[in-house]
């Protein structure tokens, strides 16, 4: 559980590097808005898709193999592009499709830690697992200080010297555990697609919680920056607190989803973010006001992270390691298309609103959409699990 853990959470913090940093590279690359969101939105696509054949490669050559590699190749990256340099806009992107392996991370992390313990306790040990998207709060609270001290790109090679240490770490501590692991080919996964409305269901549900998350973790310094000039640092700061409150509810949101159900939860999370996104976009409070909605924001949606994988392992215990995969892909395009969403409605209507008005609208429409669907769950699922539903 701590070699997952501290795997998934280095990872998750290279994966977001670029998002802190956004305003300090846009003004040196002169990236207009829409570049900007593209840039901070590319590791996110990228970890999206990389995450089915990461997952794939997983159970070809076991968990532990699969992070090391991963690792490895995230490592030579930072360090290419702190020797070589990154001075365009493509070779932002081109570096950001590589940090999309630390986002592929999902895939090993998880399953790594989940086939540890019993269905009942899914939930927490995968919350527990899964809080190592906390990564994202080191990276927007010490890159954009380190690149105003240094330069962005030297930000690149002092990022390498931690993942390194949880190389190590993650070599020596971490081990795979003694179940069977079929091997997943796509066949597999067109299997637990056709003719299976949960996996959508899934997938749509984790593509607002998830996608939230990271969607909002990478837009913020720019948001918290254009809306109200925060410089760098602070905006890092301030993305950070939203961050913090996200990641440390995933495990809770997990714990709590064991206790009184996950969908239940999950109600409460969509209802409770519609809201608060949709007062966001009103613009009608001042900068502290603002953040507090958007930590109340992303606390919600960590808490909804944890229980929509508190739910998966009774649906789809047999197909955990093939729907783990699917529902983190979804999650990061969800990401993908809030981050570069907002940058692209910012630049060609001057506001951030309808882009939060839009997210605020799909939060409510997963409320409707779950509310429909719980009886239902509910009754087909009590005999399958111990855990709640």
């Amino acid at each position: 559980m701590l070699s997952a853990f501290l795997y998934f959470d280095l990872s998750f913090m290279v994966w977001y590097l670029l998002g802190p940093m956004q305003v300090q590279i846009a003004q040196a690359l002169h990236l207009d808005t829409q570049q900007r969101a593209l840039m901070v939105a590319a590791p996110i696509l990228c970890g999206a898709v990389l995450r089915l054949f990461l997952g794939m490669f997983a159970d070809r050559v076991g968990a532990k193999r699969a992070g090391l590699i991963a690792q490895a190749v995230v490592i030579a990256a930072l360090l290419a592009a702190w020797w070589l340099g990154v001075d365009s806009f493509v070779q932002a992107l081109l570096l950001g499709l590589m940090l999309g392996v630390a986002g592929a991370s999902f895939a090993v992390a998880l399953p790594l830690a989940s086939r540890w313990y019993p269905p009942e306790h899914q939930g927490t040990a995968m919350g527990i697992a899964g809080a190592g998207n906390s990564g994202t709060v080191l990276a927007a609270l010490f890159a954009p200080a380190l690149a105003a001290a240094f330069g962005y790109q030297s930000v690149f090679g002092l990022a390498c010297i931690p993942l390194l240490l949880v190389l190590v770490v993650f070599a020596v501590c971490a081990k795979d555990a003694p179940v069977d692991t079929p091997s997943k080919h796509w066949a597999d996964y067109g299997r637990v697609l056709v003719g299976n409305r949960d996996s959508w269901w899934f997938m749509l549900f984790y593509a607002i919680t998830f996608g939230g998350f990271a969607g909002f973790a990478s837009a913020l310094p720019g948001y918290f920056h254009d809306q109200f000039g925060f410089e760098p640092k602070i905006a890092g700061w301030a993305t950070a607190a939203c961050v913090l409150a996200g990641s440390v509810m995933r495990p809770l949101g997990g714990a709590i989803a064991d206790r009184i159900g996950g969908t239940r939860t999950l109600l409460a999370v969509y209802l409770a973010v519609a809201t608060l996104v949709a007062v966001a976009a009103l613009g009608i409070g001042g900068p502290v006001a603002t953040v507090a909605l958007f930590v109340l924001t992303l606390l919600c949606l960590g808490a909804g992270n944890g229980a929509v994988f508190q739910l998966v392992p009774q649906r789809f215990g047999a197909d955990i390691g093939l729907m783990t995969g699917l529902i983190g892909m979804a999650g990061g395009i969800g990401g993908f298309l809030l981050a570069a969403g907002m940058g692209v409605l910012k630049q060609h209507t001057g506001s951030y609103a309808l882009g939060l008005w839009l997210f605020a609208g799909c939060a409510a429409l997963a409320w409707g959409l779950l509310a429909s669907l719980r009886h239902q769950w509910r009754h087909r699922w009590a005999a399958l699990s111990a855990a709640r539903v």
